[in-house]
């Protein structure tokens, strides 16, 4: 029975012109020449000349390998998506700068008071530098007694 089916088979399509009388012809081909004849639609969009000036420009330019779009779209959405996130991240660097910790305003402050202090010491010894000489003995002959008289207290 497998040997039959196979004869079959090889029996029908073994001959080219049969496998044409399989499929269904149009109406048109017939030879009647009344019959007007369908042509294929153009399309209007690739038949305009502005429309193939550009595609034959693509062409040219991708065989040079010049274009808007040397980079694929995954490639320019990942770059957008990176640089969009260092953006970001730039953002909050500053943000965290500015917005600081109670305990940081806290040392800030501190550090700023001390600053002061040392600027307004640096300002008087400058003073006492530039001050007469006897002013500095005074303040000596204070400094002195001051000092004297708790030895003698203590």
């Amino acid at each position: 029975m497998g040997d039959i089916s196979a004869s079959m088979y090889s029996e029908r399509h073994s001959d080219p012109s049969d496998i044409r009388c399989l499929v269904a012809e149009p109406d048109y081909f017939d030879s009647n020449p009344d019959l007007i004849r369908p042509k294929k639609l153009l399309n209007p969009v690739k038949a305009s000349r502005s429309h193939q000036e550009l595609h034959r420009e693509l062409l040219m330019n991708q065989k040079r390998g010049v274009g808007a779009e040397n980079k694929p779209e995954l490639q320019r959405v990942l770059e957008y998506r990176r640089r969009d996130q260092l953006i970001r991240q730039r953002k909050e660097e500053e943000e965290a700068r500015k917005i600081k910790s109670p305990f940081e305003q806290q040392l800030q402050k501190r550090q700023q008071r001390l600053d002061e202090l040392e600027r307004e010491q640096e300002r008087s010894g400058e003073e006492q530098e530039n001050a007469p000489e006897f002013i500095k003995v005074r303040e000596n002959l204070r400094r002195t007694s001051t000092f004297s008289s708790e030895k003698q207290a203590g």
